[in-house]
């Protein structure tokens, strides 16, 4: 009987996470839903108030930093920009900077969380140096891929390429599995009875952030819970097993930001390696577009290539840094050079944060925002000039 009472028990745990997860997993696609739909009632709206008509790459790859390190998740943004380019709002080319802009922006959790240790200089040294790898490497890949795609399109071009090459014809019958499981009218009953864009707009942003949220805190404590106490018995080591596990754990939890924040303390008190812990990083970045390729993958063609883009954009990395194991040990040692710096200066950690994550993006913005109105206004005295 006692046997029994075990196994039952069990059983009930395992049920009760299993439905956890099921019903935050349709809270999120439900989500996507709503912000598809609040989208495609509200173009006017957003072309009015919140983007130009042509949105400019360099103004989106700030918005796309700016805006992750404010609401502290990538996933919250790349899930945002699919349904903005499947309500026909951005553009592939404009989506692909605010993507990328994003995956910097996402960098922010680490460090923030590194500045728990700042009372400590050796614990913060090691604790910094995470978050800066994290912010570099996601910079370096900016800096590689966003002038290819500024001159070249290289990104719009080989994720519309595969996203032909793995979807095809059949795309549009996959497609068909979302309208069967959401398309009750629900969404749509919903905008007509609130009747205000705005507010439509920020009821369905929150609901999104909410939902990954929650999917990310229900999957953490059921599947998760005290392994991260564990982590580094098991996960690093050689690093094709620390990306692996970064692969796996931050595709599962669905937040980047939750799993390379784990690094940090684990850095700090010296149970892993800076090494380790950027090769994790490297899984990590590929393990968060998962949730962009789930909101997209039931959606338009146009939602889908940008969700490859942003697969494409991070498996770029790890050709480059994983094939190549002395630009990771060029990374890594530089990295330790300028923790060093932070951690004998401490004061710069936090000038860094505020300069580099708002500041700046702010006023390259406002910047290009006031230069392209300046371009505007030139070419209407051009024009006018001519027909004087």
């Amino acid at each position: 009987m006692k046997e029994v009472a075990i196994w039952d028990s069990i059983f009930s745990t395992v049920l009760v996470k299993v439905l956890l997860i099921l019903l935050a997993a349709f809270f999120f696609f439900v989500s996507v839903d709503l912000v598809i739909t609040a989208l495609s009632v509200s173009l006017t709206f957003i072309n009015d108030n919140l983007l130009s008509s042509s949105l400019s790459p360099f103004v989106g790859l700030f918005f796309g930093l700016l805006v992750t390190a404010i609401i502290q998740s990538s996933s919250t943004t790349s899930t945002m920009v699919v349904a903005l380019v499947a309500s026909g709002t951005l553009s592939l080319q404009e989506a692909i900077p605010i993507i990328m802009g994003a995956n910097v922006g996402t960098t922010l959790t680490s460090t923030i969380v590194s500045l728990s240790f700042i009372s400590n200089k050796r614990a913060f040294r090691r604790g910094v140096a995470v978050g800066v790898i994290h912010d570099f490497y996601n910079v370096i890949l900016v800096l590689i891929l966003f002038p290819l795609e500024y001159y070249y399109e290289f990104l719009s071009g080989l994720s519309i390429y595969f996203t032909e090459l793995f979807f095809g014809d059949g795309f549009l019958e996959i497609s068909m599995l979302p309208n069967i499981v959401l398309g009750s009218g629900l969404m749509n009953q919903f905008v007509i009875w609130v009747n205000n864009s705005a507010l439509i707009l920020i009821i369905s942003f929150i609901v999104l952030f909410t939902s990954i949220k929650l999917i990310t805190w229900v999957i953490n404590k059921t599947i998760i819970g005290g392994v991260k106490n564990k982590l580094e018995s098991f996960v690093f080591g050689q690093p094709i097993r620390s990306f692996s596990w970064g692969v796996l754990l931050t595709a599962i939890i669905q937040s980047s930001s939750v799993t390379t924040s784990v690094l940090v303390p684990l850095a700090a008190t010296g149970k892993i390696k800076l090494k380790d812990a950027f090769t994790f990083i490297i899984g990590a970045n590929v393990g968060t577009t998962l949730t962009a390729l789930i909101a997209s993958g039931f959606r338009t063609e146009a939602a889908a290539t940008i969700a490859v883009a942003h697969l494409i954009f991070n498996v770029t990395g790890v050709i480059i840094f994983m094939t190549l194991p002395i630009l990771r040990e060029l990374m890594v040692h530089f990295v330790r050079k300028v923790s060093y710096g932070i951690a004998k200066f401490r004061l710069i950690g936090l000038v860094y944060i505020v300069l580099v994550f708002f500041i700046l993006p702010f006023l390259l913005i406002s910047l290009s925002r006031k230069m392209e109105a300046s371009d505007v206004s030139l070419q209407e005295r051009v024009v006018w000039e001519q027909l004087k």
